[in-house]
């Protein structure tokens, strides 16, 4: 099981292929703010959901100094599929080895209809400016997530 991230903790890096198979790396978002979202599968209702919520204010986090980054282990072709028919405007990378998952403990036990399976836990990581994680929440639910961050954030 992969230790959960605190706020404080420097944000582990990562560099993932995009929908386009081109590379994105937390890095080329330093000194901004990013909200790293990590999902179980693309094409799947709740994660849909999550996503439209967040391509539908992402000028109010961009406005606010926030880019986003959906991460789940979906290959390039399938964020590509997800992406084009979902007209999504957030950055999709995919994590097939599910190393960036395990890093940012969102990957390990879970349940799931009252069993207990191991898979990608939904979570949320907002990293600062600086590159350290100023939020980190786990087990979160895919509707009204959104709406719930912005809150939090004073948004």
């Amino acid at each position: 099981m992969s230790e959960r991230l605190q706020p404080g903790d420097t944000a582990p890096a990562f560099t993932l292929p995009d929908a386009d198979g081109k590379e994105v790396s937390l890095a080329d978002h330093r000194g901004r703010k990013v909200i790293v979202y990590f999902y179980p599968a693309a094409l799947t209702p709740g994660c849909t959901k999550q996503a439209c919520d967040f391509t539908d204010n992402l000028d109010v986090l961009a406005d606010a100094g926030y880019d986003v980054i959906g991460v789940s282990p979906d290959k390039p072709e399938k964020l590509a599929k997800f992406r084009d028919k979902e007209d999504l405007r957030v950055t999709l990378v995919g994590d097939p080895e599910k190393k960036v998952l395990e890093a940012y403990g969102a990957f390990g036990e879970k349940k799931l209809y009252g069993k207990t399976v191991t898979g990608v836990i939904r979570s949320t990581v907002v990293v600062d400016a600086d590159g350290k994680v100023e939020r980190a929440l786990y087990n979160v639910k895919a509707t009204g997530h959104v709406a719930k961050i912005i809150k939090d954030l004073g948004i």
